[in-house]
């Protein structure tokens, strides 16, 4: 076997960072130093944002104050085919998000292992861990974040395609391997030594995707959800029979997002943290939706895939989410629906250092 490549994470018993890329030379930093205010300005609107609205709504009542963990070194993250300012960009982002979650997980009332949670939790996020034994890695998938086609790229690596662009509709249940289908020891096995990642992506973008392929365009969510939800939330619904459950508008579905347990939810608007349970794993790469290509070919090399094997492309029919898209969604609805739906995702804002979004009257206007 191939010497195995060093291993990026987080050393719980030092709270340090391990290193998982030869460093950039301190002539590039100095280069690009540029792009470091504006990373940090972004660290702190997104600290203060989360954590004001966390403190508001009494989130925090119990949480004590971590001691000091940092080690001082530098998460040395350089993606491929990336120019030098993306790199020392990605390694402040990756540092920030590694801090966060440190701190934040080394709360006494955080799980610390699978075994710590509920079995409803631990269920959930077993089912949603896929795993390679060839390369020896465990996936967090997260729907509407891509999951996809990392499910693609399990199925070539399985055998079960012939390469990712294969015109097929997805099963995401077949000739898949969950760690869910393993005995615990195994399941203990393989959280000690294989690598483990997941991606995430702005909590209110992914929202909206799944609202807009779910309502618009998957008959089955229609009539299971679309129908539920217009009789629950409009007017003169409430005894249709009739309902098609294909015009369910942003505002009934952030409403029924309110009434939902998030340790119930569907999948595909539960949380990220209730998913992948990032406090309770100790991930070795959380990646982003926002930089997806990059962030992909690192795991991708990470875990000695044949070089053939590559990230599909994002397919020509795909809508994506605007910042404009995403305005005109927000600003639909009423902002003390917002004010309530934000602290169901506080965590997913918090934890993967996403700004809160803004959603004022003024705002709105533009």
């Amino acid at each position: 076997m191939p010497p195995r490549k060093k291993e990026y994470g987080i050393n719980r018993a030092s709270g340090s960072l391990v290193h998982f890329r030869p460093p950039v030379s301190t002539t590039t930093v100095r280069r690009h130093s540029a792009v470091v205010p504006s990373v940090l300005t972004f660290a702190v609107i997104v600290a203060s944002g989360g954590l004001l609205l966390m403190i508001e709504k009494g989130m925090l009542n119990s949480v004590q104050t971590p001691p000091p963990r940092a080690s001082g070194k530098k998460v040395e993250y350089r993606p491929r085919n990336s120019d030098a300012a993306v790199d020392v960009e990605s390694q402040i982002v990756q540092e920030i998000r590694n801090r966060t979650i440190r701190s934040m997980c080394g709360q006494k009332n955080t799980p610390h292992s699978v075994w710590s949670l509920s079995p409803l939790q631990r269920k959930t996020l077993l089912q949603h861990i896929l795993v390679n034994d060839e390369h020896r890695f465990l996936y967090c998938y997260v729907p509407k974040v891509a999951c996809s086609n990392w499910k693609r790229v399990l199925k070539v690596l399985s055998g079960a395609l012939a390469n990712v662009d294969v015109k097929v509709k997805m099963d995401h249940r077949a000739d898949l391997v969950f760690l869910s289908d393993f005995p615990p020891e195994e399941i203990r096995n393989r959280l000690r030594h294989y690598f483990k990642f997941m991606f995430v992506r702005e909590p209110m973008a992914r929202l909206l995707s799944a609202y807009r392929n779910k309502f618009g365009e998957i008959a089955a969510y229609q009539r299971k959800y679309g129908a539920e939800i217009i009789r629950r939330y409009r007017k003169g619904y409430a005894k249709d029979k009739k309902i098609a459950g294909n015009d369910v508008t942003f505002t009934e579905f952030v409403r029924y997002l309110l009434d939902e347990d998030p340790e119930r939810m569907n999948e595909h608007w539960m949380p990220i943290y209730n998913l992948c349970q990032p406090c309770a794993i100790e991930y070795d790469f959380i990646g982003s939706y926002e930089s997806l290509e990059n962030d992909a070919a690192y795991v991708l090399e990470r875990v000695g895939v044949p070089q053939h094997v590559r990230f599909p492309e994002r397919q020509t029919w795909y809508k994506p989410v605007t910042k404009e898209t995403l305005h005109y969604y927000l600003c639909t609805v009423p902002q003390k629906f917002l004010k309530e739906l934000l602290p169901k995702y506080i965590l997913d804002f918090s934890l993967f250092g996403y700004p809160l979004p803004n959603t004022t009257t003024e705002y709105c206007r533009h």
